[in-house]
Order: structure tokens, then C-alpha cells, then sequence
């Protein structure tokens, strides 16, 4: 008799909750976005890389740069098809110029648009409409999901709002121009740690958005760290946003960096193997409830274990080899 798969048997008619990479990394030039994929590449595809059109192209070069970042993700050097583009915020005139390049040029292997410096629901909810009718124009079937970067009053304000449009799959915390935004009611030292955690007005902004996020079914994504080159800075701040504030994925901006995230937001070792534990006596038993180690499990912890697995396998852990056959080969 064949097993049932647990993607199957636990989420049958629900929209499943997206099971992406713990680590976006950021690259603006042709020579940072060939290092990252190269290294991509070369780590089997452990995290997701976001080509950056708003920060990244050069001032009358828009054109040029999203022409660029389209040959790059029809590139054999984009194998795994885990890369992403920013593009140019809602002020800017050039954001549907790049929509209008991006989509049709590479809207079957783009992995997300990002959408950055909203200030209310109203500007996000018009950039996704435009994204979905270039998609209608080039005849492209699938969703393109869409990551918004929650960095201004208006957006935090409208934070639940933002995390309920359509094709949404991630929600950003943008630290450096949410605090900018505070007009030094809040001091540039909680542009890092501890001050990033610790200030009343930022805690209140990351919980927001993270049970924001959480609510809809969306990812919440971390700031950076902006000490590039220490990486227990950034392996500790990747585990204080995970661990006291719910955030399942955080950027990169430095190639030191990646690894310290991917460790941080690993699921406990012990908890892994557990889980596995649990999900093939729960496979065995066709999903009814069983006993392990003297507790009761059934679907509910099933479909926590489940995630929890698919997430360990995305930061690296190594799972066990008859979990491997029966849930990912």
C-alpha cells in the first residue's frame, strides 16, 4: 500500500504555508549578482538571492540594469531558479519600467518581486495589479509571490492590510529607513544590537509585522545586520529575531553573512530528529494519532513537525536517510 505524503494528508484544500529559504541575500552589480549565484551554486541552493534594481542600477541606467538582471535569470548560472529582483519604489517612475522588462522577460524563472517603501496599502495593492496584468500580457500562468518592505509609518500602519493582498509571500522589516523615519526620535546606535531589539518603538514595528505576517500565512523576513564581517554579530541577531520575535528569514548583504543565518534559523538538532521520528510512525499509522516517548500527537503536531522538517532541510541539517526517501525523493 502506498504512503500517504504529508503535504498531502495534512494540508488537502489549504493554501499551505510557503517553505522558503531562512537566508535573501542582496546584490546589486552584475559582478555581485554573478559571486552570489556562483556561491549558490556551490551550496546547493540553501538560500535565495534578491537582484536589486532600486539600490543597485545606476542613475539614467534603469533600462540597462533590469535588461541586465533578465539575462541574468535566463542565465545557465541561475540553475536553481531561487533569485529574486527589487525593484524601484512606488515614487519612483521607473518601477513599472521595470515590471515591464522583468515580467515578460523573465517572469516563468523570477523566484519574487520585492516591493519596496510603501506608505500605505493602496500603493501595494497597485504595484501587484500591475504585476498581475504583465503577467496576463505575456501570457504567464503561475503567481510571481510578492515580498514588501514594511519601512515607513504609513506601511507599518497598514501592516495587516499589506499582508492580506493577493500572491503575498514574504513581509521585509526595514530597519535603517524605518528609523530614519522617526526624525531621531530614535538614536542611530539601534541601527545595531542591542539598541535594534531593545527600543520600545522598534520592538513594537517588528512584532507588528511578524503577527501581521503570521496571520496571512506570510513569511517575516529580518533586517540586516550592518556589520559585514563579524559573523557571530550576525549569527546572534539572526537567533534573537528568530527566537524572541517570530522572524523566519533575514538578509544578507554580505557573502560572510549567509552561513550565520542559515545556523541561527536551523531548527534545533534534537527537535529535527524527533520530528522525523514522529512524521514516519504518524506516515505509518495513515495520519491517525499514535504515541511517542509517552505523549499524544496528531495532525495539529504533525503539521508543526512537518514544517519544522521541510525548514531543517532548506537550512542544511542533514536529515535521516528513510526521511529523505519517503518525504523528498
Amino acid at each position: 500500500m502506498a504512503l500517504t505524503h504529508p503535504q498531502s494528508a495534512l494540508f488537502a484544500g489549504e493554501k499551505p504555508f510557503p517553505i522558503i529559504p531562512a537566508c535573501e541575500h542582496f546584490a546589486g552589480s552584475e559582478k555581485l549578482i554573478t559571486k552570489a549565484l556562483e556561491l549558490q551554486n556551490k551550496l546547493g541552493g540553501l538560500f535565495d538571492i534578491t537582484m536589486d534594481c532600486e539600490d543597485g542600477a545606476q542613475t539614467g541606467k534603469e533600462k540597462e540594469h533590469a535588461e541586465m538582471i533578465v539575462r541574468i535569470q535566463n542565465s545557465e548560472l541561475n540553475k536553481h531558479k531561487m533569485s529574486g529582483v527589487r525593484i524601484h519604489d512606488y515614487t519612483n517612475p521607473h518601477w513599472k519600467g521595470d515590471i515591464d522588462i522583468i515580467v515578460p522577460g523573465a517572469g516563468n524563472v523570477i523566484a519574487y518581486i520585492t516591493i519596496p517603501k510603501p506608505t500605505k496599502a493602496s500603493q501595494v495593492k497597485e504595484q501587484i495589479t500591475y504585476i498581475q496584468e504583465a503577467c496576463k500580457k505575456a501570457g504567464i500562468k503561475r503567481e510571481i509571490p510578492i515580498h514588501v518592505l514594511i519601512e515607513t509609518h504609513g506601511a507599518l500602519q497598514d501592516v495587516f492590510e499589506i499582508a492580506a493582498l493577493p500572491w503575498l509571500q514574504v513581509l521585509d522589516f526595514g530597519l535603517m529607513d524605518f528609523i530614519s523615519g522617526h526624525h531621531g526620535a530614535i538614536p542611530a546606535s539601534c541601527m545595531k544590537s542591542p539598541g535594534q531589539f531593545d527600543h520600545e518603538l522598534l520592538r513594537r514595528g517588528k512584532s507588528n509585522l511578524v503577527a501581521a505576517a503570521l496571520m496571512n500565512g506570510v513569511i517575516p523576513a529580518h533586517n540586516v545586520t550592518l556589520d559585514l564581517k563579524n559573523i557571530y554579530q550576525t549569527y546572534a541577531d539572526a537567533k534573537r529575531a528568530h527566537d524572541e520575535f517570530g522572524f523566519l528569514r533575514m538578509w544578507s548583504i554580505y557573502p560572510a553573512q549567509i552561513q550565520s543565518i542559515l545556523d541561527a534559523m536551523a531548527p534545533n538538532f534534537a527537535e529535527t530528529q524527533t520530528a522525523c521520528d514522529i512524521l514516519i510512525k504518524a506516515q505509518d499509522a495513515e495520519w491517525g494519532p499514535i504515541q511517542h516517548d509517552g505523549d499524544l500527537h496528531d495532525r495539529a503536531t504533525y503539521r508543526y513537525f512537518w514544517e519544522l522538517v521541510q525548514r531543517a532541510k532548506l537550512t542544511g541539517q542533514k536529515l535521516p536517510e528513510e526521511v529523505e526517501k519517503r518525504f523528498f525523493a
